[in-house]
């Protein structure tokens, strides 16, 4: 696995130029973010229009950057700024992390 399970996944605050490579993208987080870009943890970056994501991590030998661009639709944005591996899978497959999907259930005894 590329990634490990317990990584930190970090989602930029805001819109970031998809021009900025790797170089561009480890300098942001130095500067913006409490942690190190070499800290194994996960980036996570939108352009502004929301169709276009960045990801960037580092293994022990060097940095990875995954880009995906949507043909239609666009990302939506989690209200979160720190998210696991599962919710990044599931912004990434386009699933609205802020819509309630199950109604909380009342019980009064069990049996």
């Amino acid at each position: 696995m590329l990634i490990g399970a317990g990584a930190p996944v970090y989602v930029a605050a805001e819109a970031i130029d998809m021009r900025k490579s790797i170089d561009g993208l480890a300098a942001w987080v130095e500067a913006s973010l409490p942690v190190s870009p070499l800290s194994g943890a996960l980036f996570v970056f939108f352009n502004r229009g929301r169709d276009k994501v960045k990801l960037l991590w580092w293994d022990r030998h060097g940095f990875w950057l995954a880009y995906k661009r949507l043909e239609r639709g666009r990302f939506r944005l989690p209200a979160a700024r720190q998210l696991t591996l599962t919710d990044l899978t599931l912004v990434l497959e386009g699933i609205d992390l802020t819509v309630r999907r199950f109604k909380a259930v009342a019980c009064q005894r069990v049996g």
